[in-house]
């Protein structure tokens, strides 16, 4: 075979031997018949997402808008960034749909009062947050990631009619019952020569001799009273009647008498009886209980004048218990209103009480009103000075919309409960409150019965709102001055 011969014939098995199959892998004409003869798929055709292979990536778990595609912090709240759950092919295409999404506004992380239309630093050195324009969503309220209720235990309950069990809880101090203070004096002039009682607190019965006086008006007055008894005597035994009615006036003045002084009917019986003058008289106690004030240290020898405050002598059947009344529970007191009463020295026993008494005026300087609750005191156990707690039952109010208190938002200003719309989906709600009693808060206005309310982690939601609030502000300053980048804006309005 001719050379010449030899050498074409080698080219052409190296053409169909190498070249050939190279050329129709590389397949720079995109033949599909190429593609289909190596078994790849043709150009021009998507690859389905389970196929697909796509880089991990990384979010915050309390700010789910920061998506990185590595390990790290978060740069808002600087905590641990953690994997997205099925960060291949569906995360893979969402982050490159999101890169396609239109920014509306970037702003700081820590500060929703400063906004800027481009990217930038924060005035505290951050990088500044996109905000794009489809996260709004369709209904109005505040978009809460599922995560975010998950992980702060956001609980809810159903708004429902029903009644308010309102009470009156307070603290007292036991006081004697002033209607039942009773001063000891005299109605005539004398000198105490002998003392029974001689301190404060002393403990006296009824009928018990507190002093003896001896006074000279009493021993002429019981002179005149035995002189008449006497002559009434003499007649009696066939005198005129005319004589004997004038005498009998006359022993009846003298009786009379010695009853105005004070002097007891047994002391005007004993009188008749032994019809003999004493010297000195027993002044006997006309009440059971304590002596709380004495005239002086030491009573016997004391001249006394008519009218003078031996003793102060207090029944203790009955105490006062002196409480105090907040402004707005005023609208609820009323006389003769039930109370409850226990005192720590006694515990598990009660007392029952019952409200006499109102103050005309409040306390200018805690707001409050004092009031007074009478104890029946049968065994003398509650003692004056004592501190007790005081429980008034009120009627309850019933047919009124009612959520637990802790649902309720007070600013001072206003009160606001968050109202849960749809599944991550809330709005925050001014309200009008009525009655508040056993746990519940009742809402006169702004809530309806079946509603639902969030009664935990409020106050994290409710910032969301002072944000997307904040937002629409600075939106609002952006369009009515468009040449500044970044205006930061005066601060929201607080819950």
């Amino acid at each position: 075979m001719k050379p010449r011969s030899t050498l074409f014939i080698a080219a052409a098995a190296f053409l169909l031997g190498v070249a050939l199959p190279a050329l129709i892998v590389w397949n720079p004409g995109g033949w599909t018949w190429a593609d289909r003869w190596v078994g790849r798929q043709p150009r021009g055709t998507h690859v389905k997402s389970g196929q697909e292979t796509a880089k991990p990536l990384w979010t915050c778990g309390m700010h789910p808008q920061v998506i990185e595609d590595k390990p790290g912090r978060c740069p808002i709240c600087d905590m641990k960034l953690v994997p997205v759950k099925d960060s291949g092919a569906s995360a893979a295409i969402s982050s490159a749909d999101k890169k396609e999404r239109k920014v509306k506004y970037w702003r700081a992380p820590m500060d929703p009062n400063y906004i800027s239309d481009k990217p930038g630093k924060s005035p505290m050195g951050m990088d500044l947050v996109a905000v794009y324009e489809d996260e709004a969503p369709a209904e109005s309220g505040i978009r809460v990631d599922p995560n975010f209720l998950q992980n702060f235990a956001v609980r809810t309950t159903l708004a429902e009619k029903g009644s308010i069990p309102v009470e009156i809880r307070t603290v007292g101090t036991l006081g004697y019952n002033e209607k039942n203070i009773i001063s000891v004096n005299t109605k005539f002039e004398g000198w105490i020569e002998r003392a029974r009682v001689n301190y404060v607190g002393e403990p006296v019965k009824r009928g018990e001799v507190l002093f003896e006086i001896y006074s000279p008006q009493l021993v002429t007055t019981q002179q005149e009273y035995l002189a008449a008894l006497e002559y009434v005597e003499k007649l009696s035994d066939g005198g005129v009647p005319e004589a004997i009615a004038r005498a009998r006036s006359l022993l009846e003045s003298t009786r009379e008498r010695l009853h105005y002084w004070d002097i007891t009917e047994d002391q005007i019986g004993e009188l008749m009886k032994t019809k003999r003058v004493t010297r000195t008289l027993k002044i006997l106690s006309p009440v059971s209980g304590v002596v709380i004030e004495k005239m002086g240290d030491s009573l016997e020898g004391m001249k006394l004048n008519a009218g003078m405050n031996v003793y102060k002598i207090a029944d203790l059947s009955t105490v006062w218990a002196e409480i105090e009344v907040f402004e707005y529970q005023i609208q609820h007191l009323r006389l003769g209103l039930m109370a409850h009463v226990t005192l720590e020295a006694f515990p598990g026993r009660h007392w029952a009480g019952r409200v006499i008494y109102l103050d005309p005026a409040l306390n200018q300087q805690t707001r409050t009103l004092r009031a007074s609750v009478e104890i029946a005191n049968p065994d003398r156990r509650l003692r004056p000075e004592m501190y007790a707690d005081v429980v008034i039952r009120i009627p309850e109010v019933s047919g009124v919309v009612r959520v637990p208190r802790e649902a309720v938002l007070r600013s001072g200003q206003r009160n606001v409960v968050i109202v849960q719309k749809a599944v991550g989906l809330f709005d925050p709600r001014e309200v009008e409150l009525g009655d508040q009693g056993g746990g519940y808060q009742a809402i006169r206005r702004g809530l309806a019965a079946g509603e639902t309310v969030v009664t935990s982690s409020q106050f994290l939601i409710d910032s969301e709102s002072n944000l997307k609030e904040a937002i629409s502000k600075m939106l609002g300053a952006k369009q009515s001055d468009a040449g500044e980048t970044a205006k930061p804006l005066a601060p929201p309005h607080l819950h």
